[in-house]
C-alpha cells in the first residue's frame, strides 16, 4: 500500500525525472518527447518501489528485470536510472551525442541497468517472455516488467507474444500498456484501431488490470494486484496522457518525435516544478 510519505517521495522523482527528460532532449536537439514524459510514473514506480535492483550491481543474477519495449522512449527509462543511481546526472546531456552510452534507443551493451536493447517495434513483449521463463526455469523468485507502446500493439508479434505469456503461464511477468491514444502518425483510433486492447488481451487470457497511468496510487494498486496473481501473465492498461506535464505538447501526435527548443525547454519545466499543466 501506498502511504502518503512514499507517494510524495514518487511524486518528487516523477517531477526530477521530468525535468531531466526536457533537460536532455534540448541538450540533444532530438529525440522523443510525448512518450518519454507518459511513462514517468511507471517508472517512478517501479525502479523506487516495486522492482528489487541493485544500482552498484546491475548484473545481480537475482534482480527483477524490465523491457521498454517502446525503445524510442528511451529518455525517460535514462531519467529513472539516472536518479536511481545507475549513472551520474551530467551523464544525461550527452544523449545522442557521438561516443555516448545513451544513444537514441536503449543498449545493454553500454548503459548499466538496461536489461534489453530496443527500439525495432513489437519485440519487446517476446524478450520479456524469454526473461520471464528463464528465471523460473533457473528457481529465481525474480519478476520481469515491461512497457509497450498503443502504436507497437497494432503488430502481429505482441499478439504470438501475447498467447505465448498465457501459454507458459508466466505469472512472474507484467506489461504496461502506456495507452495515450496517439502514436507517431496520429490518433490510433485512425492509424489502426485495436478497439479495446484490455478485451482483446483479456481474450488471450491475460489478467487484465486499469488504471489512470499518472495516479500513483491506482497504479501501485494494480501492481501489488499483478503481483498476488497466479497462474497468468498481467497487462495493466494505463491511461496516459501523452507529454504529459507540458502544456503545449500535451495529447499531441506532432511531439511524438520532436525535442524542445530552449525555449520551450525553459517553459516545459516551469510548468512541470509548479506541477504542470491541468
Amino acid at each position: 500500500m501506498l502511504t502518503c510519505e512514499n507517494e510524495k517521495e514518487l511524486a518528487l522523482r516523477a517531477r526530477n525525472m521530468r525535468c531531466h527528460i526536457i533537460r536532455m532532449l534540448e541538450a540533444a536537439g532530438s529525440g522523443h518527447t510525448g512518450g518519454s514524459l507518459s511513462i514517468v510514473e511507471i517508472m517512478a514506480l517501479l525502479y523506487f518501489k516495486h522492482m528489487n535492483i541493485r544500482p552498484q550491481e546491475p548484473r545481480w543474477p537475482d534482480r527483477d528485470r524490465f523491457v521498454l519495449s517502446k525503445g524510442h522512449a528511451a529518455p525517460g527509462l535514462y531519467a529513472a536510472l539516472c536518479e536511481a543511481g545507475f549513472f551520474p546526472e551530467d551523464e544525461l546531456k550527452t544523449l545522442r551525442k557521438l561516443g555516448t552510452r545513451l544513444q537514441g534507443h536503449p543498449d545493454c551493451k553500454k548503459v548499466p541497468g538496461i536489461d534489453m536493447s530496443t527500439g525495432s517495434l513489437g519485440q519487446g513483449l517476446s524478450a520479456a517472455n524469454g526473461m520471464a521463463l528463464g528465471l523460473r526455469l533457473s528457481g529465481k523468485a525474480a519478476r520481469v516488467y515491461t512497457t509497450l507502446g498503443d502504436g507497437e500493439s497494432e503488430e502481429g508479434q505482441i499478439w504470438e507474444a501475447a498467447m505465448t505469456a498465457v501459454h507458459y503461464k508466466l505469472d512472474n511477468l507484467t506489461a504496461f500498456l502506456d495507452h495515450n491514444g496517439l502514436q507517431i502518425d496520429g490518433d490510433v483510433t485512425k492509424v489502426k484501431s485495436m478497439l479495446n486492447p484490455g478485451a482483446r488481451f483479456q481474450a488471450f487470457g491475460w489478467n487484465v488490470l486499469y488504471a489512470d497511468g499518472h495516479n500513483l496510487r491506482q497504479l501501485d494498486a494494480a501492481i501489488e494486484l499483478a503481483k498476488q496473481t497466479k497462474g497468468v501473465p498481467t497487462m495493466i492498461i494505463a491511461k496516459t496522457i501523452k507529454g504529459k506535464g507540458v502544456s503545449f505538447a500535451e495529447d499531441k501526435a506532432e511531439w511524438h518525435g520532436v525535442a524542445p527548443k530552449a525555449d520551450e525547454a525553459v517553459q516545459a519545466i516551469e510548468e512541470i516544478m509548479a506541477g504542470g499543466c491541468k
